[in-house]
């Protein structure tokens, strides 16, 4: 069996293309464990979540990556957050109802796909394409052909595999300031096309290479583990409240008797009352985090 929440990179000795091999359950699991989400907005939140770890591995730095679809239809906002760790978190917006068989472009309706690189040292930056293809693999291929100049290609998938969710992913890439051929390129897309979710999700990596290029020489890489983790803290929570005005802090305690402030990430509640909030304004450390 294939174990899950790896993420493999690969390259091709005969070849300047390299690819990497994703598949996730657990963390999946754990960005949908805390909402109720319709099974459409579920699959999209599985395929960002496979696309950010494939593109945080072509990333050479210490950093974070979001990569957010926003749009005018029923789904108006589902966001990945990961970094160089490939530690993930995410969370989607919606209203109304979700048709079932709903794809890409009725959840987002007219929209964009936006991925934001923050590196740990120097500039960040931002960018954004229209959701031109049918797919998220097709507008994120869109967007390194426009952005990076790299041919890239990536074949997403999703399933369940004894009874839990599974996505898995694929992306192949020329090597930046090699010369590899388009047709030496074209012919290993083609080749990991052919993958079927079944073989992705559930064969060990190196079966999967194996099925789809046993006729190339391939290298394969210690994998890197994906997990889940949520960047909130009562001590980030405390920073933000700092940040409002004194009176309309005041108002919330003296209407509700505490201030609640939910992640919407991993759903734990923070929750200051009055003797925190002077505290805070005294700048000492909030007292004991009380998370429910």
């Amino acid at each position: 069996m294939a174990q899950h929440d790896q993420l493999h990179r690969y390259l091709f000795e005969n070849f300047a293309v390299r690819g990497e091999l994703v598949t996730v359950s657990d963390t999946w699991q754990q960005i949908m464990e805390h909402h109720d989400y319709p099974a459409p907005v579920k699959t999209i939140l599985g395929e960002l979540l496979v696309a950010t770890s494939l593109l945080t591995a072509t990333l050479k730095f210490d950093g974070d990556i979001t990569v957010q679809l926003q749009g005018d239809g029923p789904m108006n906002l589902a966001v990945i957050n990961g970094n160089n760790n490939q530690q993930m978190r995410g969370v989607a917006r919606y209203k109304g109802e979700i048709p079932a068989d709903a794809d890409l472009k009725t959840l987002v309706g007219n929209g964009y796909l936006v991925i934001t690189i923050t590196p740990a040292e120097g500039e960040r930056y931002q960018g954004v394409v229209g959701l031109e293809g049918d797919t998220l693999a097709a507008c994120l291929e869109d967007y390194f052909l426009r952005s990076e100049q790299l041919p890239t290609r990536l074949f997403i998938r999703t399933g369940d595999v004894e009874g839990k969710p599974v996505a898995g992913g694929m992306l192949l890439q020329v090597l930046p300031a090699q010369d590899a051929q388009a047709d030496d390129f074209n012919h290993l897309a083609a080749l990991t096309e052919t993958i079927k979710a079944e073989e992705l999700l559930t064969l060990p990596a190196n079966d999967v290479l194996w099925r789809l290029y046993h006729e190339e020489e391939v290298t394969l890489y210690d994998p890197q583990n994906v997990e889940f983790k949520c960047t909130c803290s009562r001590e980030r929570c405390a920073d933000a409240l700092r940040t409002l005005p004194d009176e309309e802090v005041n108002s919330i305690i003296a209407d509700e008797g505490e201030i609640d402030m939910n992640c919407d990430y991993c759903g734990n509640h923070y929750v200051f009352n009055s003797m925190d909030i002077a505290e805070i304004r005294n700048n000492a450390s909030p007292a004991d985090p009380q998370v429910h």
